[in-house]
């Protein structure tokens, strides 16, 4: 008799532990989260719990507890060039996690400008190492005019392939917005097979107004992040075309355009266009949403401007907290404070309380450089008497003025003037050896020394201003000899920040590119410059589609006639 108990205790002892084994096993596979849930589809807010197993949300259990935290749905920048943050995308990942970013609506252009087709794939391939959700796009100005030198082209026919595949969401933004006005048959080409794909259009239209804007709209342009009026978001928004309220390192768009997310809330995305890495470190779009809680604005519909929004304009296959829905999550403390305490990414923790939990990966550099060294004789001017024309460049904008000087001449030759704040400023084109363009900038300060860039909108020639012709030369070098980079040169020091990946991205870890960084940018500020990101300005220097005057490879392009200028005002009598 005891030993017929023994067997059975023995198996009520192991069908036991087959079935907390089994229990454990679940467990493992199904976790829930718990908090109050913020469902941006109900536009309600409750206490309970999701169950996340494979990566999904397999159900979510209303419950009737105080909990002191908040699960909202992952951040989405509904516009940005990774490349900016001269980081890889992978790299890019790491830092944004921690800011409660899981996506981002990605425009490959600056390196589809240095590569074409090749540098988007490189985009996406690296992207795919990574939980993070990136969706590029398809860049529709490569070059991005016909005045500059670029590395790529991509046509029409080029257009058709990339926008037929499933890992190209959309037409990137259409910066030819003159194109569109006047017809242009490439332009409307391009966007004739966005809409054969049913793939949405970006725009870019800064400034304008009335009917030419009508004009654009109609043609088919879906969003616009160049707002920087705040009638060009309204007319935008009467006409149905998404506003996407920029704040980006380079332009800071949000104080003026934050009254129409009352006005259009189902058309209003975040976005921060460009995000240098120093700033990257500090935040992301959770930036946004606070200055847009600060201001008293409903917390459902500020976080449906960052999520619900841009998910549902570009088809995004990123969850919003429904059962079936990928598990894309933010763990916050209150709304008052909006601290991001967790990041889920398809169910992964990827960040907490402040530290990444993605791996920094090892990079491959792809690159396309073929400048040659220069001299300081190649910066010259040769004086040709009378009054110049100078770039007035304005901190934190995109837009320039244009100034009229008479400049200083020394031996015959036109030279920089600091204690006027007028200095040289030169591209060189790093494609092919060829002269550099020169021309005159105001603003940015330097007392001695250069300082020069590969990252140089949108073609991404380098890019320097300086005092002297010497140190104009050394700052270039520098970078030439690095294949890109960001460099400076004064006195006996030099420094350079090496950007590899087609001179625009390190292969750096994101925290010492950003150190390093700001290391160079507080060295350009002992030189007296009083801009408060002077390689960032810099870097704008070369970007002819935004207005009043820039400097290209090919010589000085006036923004509001669209066509060269010469840097020697003729007068009108002669």
């Amino acid at each position: 008799m005891r030993k017929v108990i023994r067997v059975i205790l023995a198996c009520l002892l192991l069908a036991t532990g087959v079935l907390a084994y089994l229990h454990l096993s679940v467990n493992v596979r199904c976790r829930m989260i718990s908090g109050n849930i913020v469902d941006l589809v109900s536009f309600t807010v409750y206490s309970g719990s999701l169950v996340v197993k494979d990566g999904k949300i397999v159900d979510i259990v209303k419950d009737n507890k105080n909990y002191a935290t908040y699960i909202i749905p992952g951040l989405v920048d509904a516009h940005v060039h990774v490349e900016s943050s001269m980081l890889v995308p992978s790299e890019f990942a790491r830092l944004a996690v921690l800011h409660g970013t899981v996506a981002t609506v990605s425009d490959p252009h600056e390196i589809a400008n240095v590569l074409g087709a090749a540098g988007i794939d490189y985009m996406i391939k690296d992207a795919k190492r990574v939980p993070f959700k990136f969706y590029f796009g398809a860049s529709s100005c490569v070059p991005a005019t016909s005045f500059e030198t670029a590395g790529a082209i991509l046509n029409s026919s080029q257009i058709d392939s990339l926008l037929s595949r499933k890992d190209i969401k959309y037409l990137s933004e259409m910066m030819n917005y003159p194109g569109v006005i006047n017809s242009d048959p490439e332009v409307m080409a391009k966007i004739a097979i966005a809409k054969k794909y049913g793939k949405p259009i970006d725009g870019h239209a800064p400034g304008l107004l009335g009917e030419e804007l009508i004009k654009y709209i109609q043609a088919g342009i879906t969003s616009d992040h160049e707002s920087y009026l705040y009638e060009e978001s309204l007319q935008e928004g009467a006409l149905g075309a998404c506003v996407l309220i920029r704040e980006g390192s380079a332009a800071k768009n949000f104080d003026t355009l934050y009254p129409i997310l009352e006005k259009y809330p189902d058309l209003c995305m975040f976005c921060s266009d460009d995000k240098h890495p120093d700033d990257l470190v500090k935040g992301h779009i959770n930036q946004m949403v606070k200055k847009a809680l600060d201001l008293g604005y409903d917390k459902m519909l500020v976080l449906k401007c960052a999520s619900y929004n841009p998910v549902r304009h570009y088809g995004l296959d990123v969850g919003l907290l429904q059962k079936g829905d990928n598990a894309d999550f933010v763990v916050i403390d209150d709304f008052k404070h909006f601290n991001i305490l967790k990041t889920y990414i398809n169910g992964r923790l990827v960040a907490k309380n402040g530290r990444s939990l993605l791996n920094k990966l090892a990079t491959e550099a792809k690159n396309n450089f073929s400048a040659h060294k220069k001299t300081a004789n190649d910066f010259k001017i040769k004086n040709k008497g009378g009054i110049v024309r100078v770039i007035q460049a304005i901190d934190g904008q995109l837009v320039t003025k244009e100034l009229e000087v008479m400049p200083k001449v020394a031996y015959g030759y036109v030279v920089s003037d600091p204690d006027k704040d007028i200095l040289k400023i030169a591209v060189v084109n790093r494609y092919r050896d060829a002269p550099p363009a020169v021309a005159l900038v105001k603003n940015f300060g330097l007392k001695k020394g250069a300082i020069a860039s590969s990252f140089a909108h949108d073609s991404h020639n380098i890019i320097a201003v300086g005092v002297s012709d010497e140190d104009i030369a050394r700052a270039v070098n520098l970078v030439i000899q690095n294949h890109g980079g960001l460099a400076i040169a004064y006195d006996d020091y030099e420094d350079v920040l090496e950007l590899p990946v087609a001179g625009l991205m390190s292969i750096r870890d994101g925290y010492a590119v950003a150190q390093k960084y700001s290391q160079m940018t507080d060295l350009v500020k002992k030189l007296w410059s009083n801009l408060r990101a002077p390689y960032m300005t810099l870097s704008f220097m070369a970007l002819l589609v935004i207005p009043e005057i820039k400097l290209s490879d090919q010589g000085l392009f006036d923004g509001s006639s669209f066509k060269f200028t010469d840097l020697f005002v003729v007068e009108k009598s002669r």
